[in-house]
C-alpha cells in the first residue's frame, strides 16, 4: 500500500486553480478603499465616481487602472519607435545584390562563355533599375550562369511567398521554409478550399459540414483550432485587417515595390490572386474590423510582412486595452478587460492587479457599504458612514491627545453613574473593575484548561472586565456649518464635512443620550442628516444665512428643554442674508444692517436658552474676525480660529468641554473619554488670540 501511495504521489500534477474565486484567498481588505471613497464623496464626488476614482488610482499594494494604462501606452510607444516597415524589402534587396554579385563573378570567370552573350549579360546587369521590384521583374527571364546566383534569386520569390502567407496565417513563414513544389501546391489548394468555404458562408449557406471537412483536411494550418466557421473567420479577419493596417502605414513607394515583388511570389501571380480573393471575402464578412487604420513606424529594426502584421495585431490589442482600462464608455465595467490579452501584453502581474481591483469592486457592492438608490445612483450606506466616521474620529483623537496612535474612542460616559453593563478591559480604560466578573472569568478559564484551582487562581489580562457608566449630563447640540460657495472656493468644503462626520460619529456612538442636529447654512439654512451633508454638492447661490441657521438651532434647543444647549458655528464669512417674515430671503453685500440685527437677535435667543456658544472662524478676513469676536462677547462665548486640518479636533474639543459644565477646567481635557491616562489638557492650550494649538 505504501508503494502504491508513493506512485500516486509521484504522478500528481498541480495546476492553477480555475474553478472560480480562489477558496484559499484571504478576505478582501476594504478599509483603504472605503476611506478613499469616503474622502472623495465628501469632496463632492458621487459614490459611483468615487469608487471608480479609487479603482483608477489603485491601492497601496496594487496598481490601479491608470498605472496599467500607462504601461500599455509605453508598450505601444516601444513597438512603434523600435521598428520600421522595410524589413522584407531590405531582405529582398540583400538577396538581389548577392545574386547579381555572384553572377558578375561567374561571368568574369567563365572563359568558355560566348563573348557577345557575356557583353549582353553584363549590360543587362549594369542597367538594372534601382527599384528592387522592377529589377526582380526584369530578371525574371534571365539565364543565370551562377548556380549560387540562381539560388539567391529564387530565394527572393520564396521569401515573398512565405511572407505574404505569414501575413494571413501566423507561423507560415517558418513552416514553409525549404518547402517543395508539392508543399506549395498543397498550400494553394488550401487557399482555394478556404475561399470557397467563405464564399458559401457569405451567401448564407449551411457550412457546418463543409467546415468540418475543411478542418479535417487542412487543420494543420490553423494551430488555434477554431471550433466553428465564425471563429475561423474572426481569427483570419483580425490578422488580415492588421496586414492592411501595416500596408496603410507604408509609404507609397514601399507599397509599389511590394506590389511588384508580390507578383513574383512562388514564381507566379496565382498566390497573390488567391490572397486578394481571401481579403475580399473577409472584408465582406467582417466589415467592422479596422481596415483603414495606420500607425507610424520610424524605428531602426526592420519588420518582415509576417512579423509586422503580428506587431500591428499587438498594437490593436493595446489600443483595445487602452479603451477597456479607460472605462469611459457607457456601461463600462472591470469585467470588460480582456485578461488574456492583458497577460500577453503586460504579463501575469498585470492580471493579478486587475483581478484584485475586480474583487475590491465586487466586495464593495456586496459588503453593504454601497447601495443602489431608487434613482439608480450608488449611495454610501450607514455602515460605510460609520466606518468613515470612526476613521475620522480616530484622527481627531490623535490630534487632541497630543500623540499619534491614541486608541479609538470607546468610553460610554466615564464621568457618570454605573450603568450595570460591563465589557472587556482595553488598554487605557480607567473605569472601575467588575471584580466578580473578572474572578469568574479567571476561574472558568483555569477550569477549562484542566488545572486545579485549590492553589489559587491567576488573573490574566483577558479576564478583566470593567464597569460602564452613564453620563451625568445630557447635551442638545447644534452644529451650524457654512455651506456658502466661498467654503468650496477656499478649500474648506472637505474639512467642514470631515468635522461634521467626526462629531456625528462621536455623539451617536459614545454619547447616545445627546441629541445632535447638523445645520447647513448658505442662502437658506437646512437641517440635514449626516448622509445628506456628506454628499452635499457645492452650491453657487450667493448668501450666508446665519440668521436662518440660528432659527433652526433654537427650535432644536426648545425641543429638549432639560438638556444643556451647545451651539457650534463654523463659518468663513459675515452674514449676508436673512429670512423675511414671509419666508423669502433678503441678500445684500456688504452685509445689510438689518441682516446683522436679525442675526444678533436670534443669537440672543440662543443665550437666553442657555446655549454654550463657540464660533470657529475660518480665514483671516478682518471684518469677519471683528464680527465674530463681538458676537462671542455678547453671549459670553468663545472664538476659535483653527487651521483647516485642526478644525475637527477643535470642534470635538469644544463640544466635550461644553457638554459637562464644571467637569473639566482649563487644564483638564477629555482624556477620560479617550480612555487615556493622560489628560489632553496637558498637551494643548488655548492661546490668548483664541487660536487652537494642537
Amino acid at each position: 500500500m505504501a508503494r502504491t501511495n508513493r506512485r500516486l504521489t509521484r504522478g500528481a500534477r498541480y495546476r492553477r486553480y480555475t474553478g472560480g474565486p480562489d477558496p484559499l484567498a484571504p478576505p478582501v481588505d476594504l478599509s483603504e478603499a472605503l476611506d478613499a471613497i469616503g474622502e472623495d464623496v465628501m469632496a463632492g464626488y458621487s459614490p459611483e465616481r468615487a469608487m471608480r476614482e479609487f479603482l483608477r488610482r489603485g491601492s497601496s499594494e496594487r496598481s490601479g487602472l491608470d498605472d496599467l494604462a500607462r504601461r500599455v501606452a509605453e508598450r505601444r510607444r516601444e513597438l512603434t519607435s523600435r521598428h520600421n516597415l522595410d524589413g522584407t524589402l531590405q531582405q529582398a534587396k540583400e538577396l538581389l545584390d548577392r545574386a547579381v554579385l555572384a553572377e558578375r563573378k561567374q561571368l568574369a570567370r567563365d572563359v568558355d562563355l560566348d563573348e557577345d552573350y557575356r557583353a549582353l549579360a553584363e549590360m543587362q546587369l549594369d542597367s538594372l533599375p534601382p527599384s528592387v521590384g522592377a529589377a526582380v521583374s526584369e530578371l525574371g527571364d534571365y539565364r543565370w550562369q551562377s548556380a549560387q546566383a540562381r539560388e539567391d534569386f529564387e530565394a527572393i520569390k520564396d521569401l515573398l511567398g512565405r511572407e505574404l502567407l505569414d501575413q494571413r496565417f501566423a507561423g507560415m513563414k517558418q513552416a514553409l521554409e525549404n518547402a517543395t513544389d508539392a508543399d506549395r501546391a498543397e498550400m494553394q489548394r488550401m487557399l482555394d478550399d478556404l475561399n470557397e468555404l467563405l464564399a458559401a458562408h457569405r451567401r448564407g449557406e449551411d457550412t457546418s459540414e463543409r467546415f468540418a471537412e475543411f478542418m479535417a483536411e487542412h487543420g494543420r494550418y490553423f494551430p488555434e483550432s477554431p471550433g466553428s466557421v465564425e471563429e475561423l473567420i474572426d481569427n483570419l479577419a483580425q490578422r488580415a485587417a492588421a496586414a492592411q493596417r501595416m500596408r496603410n502605414s507604408m509609404t507609397q513607394e514601399q507599397r509599389d515595390e511590394l506590389d511588384v515583388l508580390a507578383q513574383q511570389a512562388f514564381g507566379s501571380p496565382d498566390l497573390m490572386a488567391s490572397l486578394g480573393r481571401l481579403d475580399g471575402e473577409l472584408r465582406a464578412l467582417r466589415p467592422g474590423e479596422d481596415w483603414a487604420g495606420s500607425s507610424r513606424m520610424d524605428g531602426e529594426q526592420g519588420l518582415g510582412l509576417g512579423d509586422g502584421t503580428g506587431v500591428f495585431q499587438d498594437i490593436a490589442d493595446l489600443d483595445q486595452l487602452t479603451e477597456q482600462l479607460a472605462q469611459s464608455y457607457g456601461g463600462s465595467q472591470l469585467g470588460d478587460i480582456d485578461l488574456e490579452t492583458l497577460a500577453r501584453q503586460l504579463g501575469q502581474d498585470a492580471v493579478v492587479d486587475v483581478r484584485a481591483l475586480q474583487h475590491i469592486e465586487q466586495a464593495l457592492r456586496d459588503s453593504g457599504t454601497l447601495r443602489r438608490a431608487p434613482d439608480g445612483q450608488l449611495r454610501l450606506t450607514p455602515k460605510a458612514m460609520r466606518r468613515l466616521g470612526r476613521t475620522l474620529l480616530r484622527d481627531v483623537a490623535g490630534q487632541i491627545s497630543g500623540r499619534t496612535g491614541a486608541r479609538d474612542v470607546r468610553r460610554a460616559g466615564a464621568a457618570g453613574d454605573l450603568s450595570g453593563a460591563t465589557r472587556e478591559w482595553s488598554f487605557g480604560d480607567t473605569e472601575p473593575w467588575d471584580v466578580t466578573r473578572t474572578v469568574t472569568n479567571a476561574v472558568t478559564r483555569t477550569a477549562a484548561a484542566g488545572r486545579a484551582t485549590a492553589g489559587g487562581v491567576r488573573i490574566e489580562i483577558g479576564d478583566v472586565e470593567v464597569q460602564e457608566t452613564e453620563a451625568r449630563t445630557q447635551a442638545c447640540v447644534a452644529l451650524l456649518v457654512d455651506t456658502s460657495f466661498s467654503m468650496a472656493l477656499e478649500g474648506r468644503w472637505l474639512p467642514m464635512k470631515r468635522t461634521a462626520l467626526a462629531l456625528h460619529t462621536l455623539v451617536s456612538s459614545r454619547f447616545r443620550g445627546d441629541d445632535l442636529q447638523l445645520i447647513g447654512f448658505g442662502r437658506y439654512a437646512e437641517a440635514m442628516e449626516i448622509e445628506q451633508l456628506v454628499g452635499l454638492d457645492v452650491g453657487y447661490d450667493k448668501g450666508t444665512n446665519l440668521h436662518h441657521g440660528l432659527l433652526l438651532a433654537n427650535r432644536h434647543f426648545r425641543r429638549h428643554p432639560r438638556a444643556q444647549p451647545v451651539l457650534l458655528v463654523v463659518t468663513d464669512g459675515e452674514p449676508t442674508s436673512h429670512l423675511e417674515p414671509d419666508g423669502e430671503v433678503w441678500f445684500d453685500y456688504p452685509p445689510d444692517p438689518l441682516t446683522i440685527a436679525r442675526t444678533v437677535r436670534e443669537l440672543d435667543v440662543s443665550m437666553r436658552l442657555g446655549a454654550r456658544t463657540t464660533f470657529f472662524r475660518l480665514g483671516e478676513d478682518p471684518s469677519l474676525a471683528q464680527f465674530v469676536a463681538s458676537m462671542a462677547r455678547r453671549v459670553d462665548g468663545t472664538v476659535v480660529a483653527p487651521e483647516l486640518d485642526e478644525l475637527g479636533a477643535a470642534v470635538v474639543d469644544s463640544y466635550l468641554g461644553a457638554r459637562v459644565p464644571g467637569r473639566w477646567g482649563d487644564d483638564m481635557g477629555a482624556g477620560d473619554l479617550f480612555g487615556d491616562v493622560e489628560r489632553w489638557g496637558d498637551s494643548r492650550r488655548w492661546g490668548e488670540s483664541g487660536r487652537w494649538a494642537g
